[in-house]
């Protein structure tokens, strides 16, 4: 006959299986509900200059996809089309480099 019970490891410490690690993750304590800003907070934060250009670039292209979908451009026309995005990346890259330097 065949024993089918499970072996239970009671030796196995089980307190950071409910707990969040915080070692892994970088921070001092484990979070808990929703992230919310400092009370302190303006409400601005430093530009992300990557992320912005290439959010603007695949927004971009999006558009280009989407007009030639929509038949409103053709495919011929892509030639000129496609480096716009790329132009535009670039000029908000360029903004926001130069922007916060002004101030």
């Amino acid at each position: 006959m065949t024993d089918n019970s499970f072996d239970h490891d009671t030796t196995h410490d089980t307190s950071h299986d409910t707990t969040y690690d915080t070692d892994v993750y970088g921070y001092d304590e484990p979070m808990v509900g929703p992230l919310e800003a400092p009370e302190t907070s303006s409400g601005f934060h430093p530009v992300n200059i990557g992320q912005l250009v290439m959010g603007v670039a695949f927004a971009g292209m999006v558009l280009v996809w989407a007009l030639v979908q929509g038949d409103v451009v053709e495919t011929g026309e892509l030639r000129w089309l496609l480096p716009i995005p790329w132009l535009a990346a670039g000029a908000a890259g360029l903004a926001a480099t130069v922007l916060p330097s002004r101030k």
